[in-house]
């Protein structure tokens, strides 16, 4: 039985700006784009036009107060339950965070993969993820700074395996040039689309930890080396053509690094910051990436309290394992307002308990994608200003792995990838989460705002954002196993549309 959303107006933590609304809505063309669990991948329908709403159609009490990260569904990226709200009213006056955008990460395993395929294919691979126009237009990546679990090409490294090298004379690159290494893949990338690019680090070279065994905090002795290497690594990168938006000191701290963030704190504000801002860097930083909101929520205030510190903050990043605690983003939007959020890793793995809903590994039929875009509504509400996922192309099997077990990167670390690329069977499979994923990057481009949609209803999620030329997109969601009826009021007038079951449409108009 199809449900009938109505839309309200509610005004609720987004920060309201003057705007002219001489635009009227009447007849206004939308263009609309589906995927679902029917069949229909980003498939172009025909197009709708809103229409004059009558007076009486949106009377009636109003919904209730929106919780952030609940705005029409709940922050396990379940359906919500509200039989008695109404459906989405969008006011472009009422607006949040801008967008920066939306993608995964460039590590040597994919590319690994990417190689196995012949040459045509490995092209229409990359088109599909980078391409606005013929693909995802993957618009916000991650790369790494020296070895991960799934730097794949070779054994655990760092730029500056020579204990005691302080002036980085030994400092080099050479690896991420290979065929499979991060730089060549950055590049191949960028032939079909740009991106915004962050890199955090795992671990500094063992040598400067206590003890690269038991104890992997950093000597203090050696924070000025640590700030050196990454200034290498930032104008290495450049001199290969690469601009790395925001350094990233740590990744997930206290998991890999054993640093506190006060150690952090103290390392940016008085060694790479000063550092960078010497030598006239204008790479953004990024204190650290903590593994879950709830650790986000321990360490930035930590960091972010210092005025000191705070002036070299560019922007604040976290990783979205656990799949809960969006309130903490909430908070963290609400207490920083002139810093952006970034959500820089989340995936589906065996290791860590990271396997939601019990999903196979790797998944390739559609299942996953409902369960990834209510994480994205999740954190959209929040505050997010991209959402970035971890390995975008892995094999058959969820690999190749690194394995070194002191770096916490175990065996048989089978993970799920945003496209998998059978190495076998020369195949490549879009996941559900591929679409989901896309329907963001490719239609919420950077430098939109996010923009009031009010409302909520079982089942059925809705955004909205504002282009700079003033175009609007609405992204709505139906996680219901039938098809919804929705209304959408936009100024005086509403349009109608029909979810096809386990969906999502992307609307666009101007």
């Amino acid at each position: 039985m199809c449900l009938h959303l109505i839309i309200r107006l509610r005004a609720w933590l987004l920060i309201p700006v003057a705007t002219s609304l001489a635009i009227t809505a009447m007849a206004q063309e939308v263009r609309l784009y589906v995927t679902s669990e029917a069949g229909d991948r980003i498939a172009e329908k025909p197009s709708l036009q809103f229409a004059k709403a009558p007076a009486a159609q949106f009377a009636g009490n109003p919904p209730r107060p929106v919780t952030p990260g609940r705005t029409s569904g709940s922050p396990t990226g379940e359906p919500g339950r509200r039989p008695d709200a109404a459906g989405f009213r969008i006011d472009e006056t009422v607006r949040d965070q801008e967008i920066v955008g939306f993608g995964a990460s460039l590590l040597e395993a994919g590319l690994i993969c990417l190689n196995s395929l012949d040459a045509p294919r490995q092209e229409q691979v990359l088109q599909s993820l980078f391409d606005p126009q013929k693909g995802a237009g993957f618009s916000a990546m991650k790369s790494v700074i020296g070895a991960t679990d799934f730097m794949s090409a070779g054994p655990f490294f760092s730029y500056s395996d020579h204990p005691g090298d302080v002036g980085m004379k030994l400092f080099s690159i050479e690896r991420d040039l290979g065929q499979n290494g991060e730089i060549t893949f950055i590049r191949r990338a960028r032939r079909y689309g740009q991106f915004a690019l962050q890199a955090p680090m795992d671990y500094p070279p063992d040598w400067m930890l206590f003890d690269a065994k038991s104890n992997q905090d950093v000597d203090p002795r050696y924070f000025d080396a640590l700030a050196l290497y990454y200034l290498r690594y930032l104008q290495e990168y450049q001199k290969a053509g690469i601009f790395i938006d925001f350094l990233s000191l740590f990744n997930e701290p206290g998991i890999y690094t054993k640093i506190p963030p006060d150690k952090v704190r103290d390392l940016l504000r008085d060694h790479v910051g000063p550092l960078l801002a010497k030598e006239g860097v204008r790479n953004g930083i990024m204190a650290c990436e903590t593994n879950n909101r709830q650790r986000a929520a321990e360490y930035w205030p930590v960091i972010l309290d210092d005025p000191q510190a705070r002036k070299y903050a560019g922007a604040i990043a976290y990783h979205a394992y656990g799949y809960r605690d969006f309130d903490k983003i909430a908070a963290l939007h609400r207490r920083y307002p002139g810093l952006k959020l970034w959500m820089t890793e989340v995936c589906h793995a065996y290791e860590g308990n990271n396997a939601p809903r019990g999903m196979i590994l790797p998944n390739r039929d559609y299942a996953d994608g409902d369960f990834w875009g209510n994480q994205i509504f999740n954190d959209l509400e929040s505050g997010a200003s991209a959402w970035i996922y971890w390995n975008m192309i892995l094999d058959e099997r969820g690999g190749p792995w690194l394995v070194s077990e002191i770096h916490r990167d175990p065996d048989d670390n089978r993970q799920h990838p945003v496209v998998i690329i059978d190495r076998q069977r020369k195949e490549v499979v879009y996941t559900g989460l591929y679409y989901y994923l896309a329907h963001f990057s490719k239609f919420v481009r950077p430098g939109t705002v996010r923009v009031a949609a009010t409302g909520a209803v079982s089942g059925v999620r809705c955004l909205a954002f504002q282009s700079k030329d003033g175009g609007m997109v609405v992204q709505v969601m139906n996680s219901g196993k039938q098809p919804a009826s929705v209304d959408l009021r936009w100024h005086d007038s509403s349009l109608r549309l029909v979810l096809p079951a386990l969906s999502i449409t992307s609307g666009l108009w101007k």
